[in-house]
């Protein structure tokens, strides 16, 4: 009787103790098991590939426990901070149902930048992803400068076309001496013309009444 009771106390606590695994279980803390992605603007949620060099971007968590709890923080980084670990950005953010969030499009200063993502349960240090920012500014230079002298071009246009504008009044001017200088020796040759016919007429007058 003593080895039934024994045994049937112990599978008493062994059924117990099966029962209560699945409450346990539900009872422990937040994992850390989830993975935080920088992503470009453009990039859909769906991606979990990283992109660490970005222009406007946004912060993507996939895997963690549902509706989790995240603070995170972007830190300047050598070598282009001013000043290594002054905290940039920062904010909070709740996870849906399956772990995952995003947090709102995001733009920092060209620059090199290191994310912190920390949350209940972590174990250890916090999360991280070291990214740079770079939007081109630069690049828009020669544009700029190439739009600029082309604009400039159509005002030196005028002073160009004023040029030959000038020129015909000298060649007018000319032409117009030349005639005027032919003009002389025709009128010299109609009046000595008329002088030898004057002439040749009173010859014949004279040979007549002789």
């Amino acid at each position: 009787m003593r080895t039934l009771f024994r045994a049937g106390a112990l599978s008493a606590v062994a059924a117990s103790a099966v029962l209560c695994l699945p409450a346990a279980a539900h009872a422990t803390a937040p994992g850390d098991n989830g993975t935080v992605k920088i992503h470009d603007s453009a990039t859909g949620e769906e991606l979990r590939r990283n992109e660490p060099h970005v222009c406007t971007f946004y912060l993507d968590a996939f895997g963690f426990d549902r509706a989790q709890q995240v603070d995170w923080h972007i830190e300047a980084w050598a070598p282009t901070a001013g000043v290594k670990g002054e905290t940039v950005r920062s904010g909070a953010l709740t996870l849906d149902g399956e772990g995952h969030g995003r947090t709102a499009d995001l733009t920092l200063p060209d620059g090199h930048y290191k994310l912190f993502w920390n949350f209940a349960g972590e174990k250890g240090s916090a999360k991280h992803k070291v990214f740079w920012t770079d939007c081109g500014e630069d690049a828009t230079a020669p544009a700029l400068s190439a739009s600029a002298s082309a604009s400039e071009a159509p005002a030196e246009t005028p002073a160009a076309e004023a040029a030959p504008s000038s020129s015909p009044s000298p060649q007018g001017g000319e032409g117009d001496l030349a005639e005027t200088g032919n003009e002389a020796p025709v009128g010299l040759l109609s009046a000595a013309a008329a002088a030898l016919l004057g002439a040749g007429g009173y010859l014949v007058l004279r040979r007549r009444r002789a």
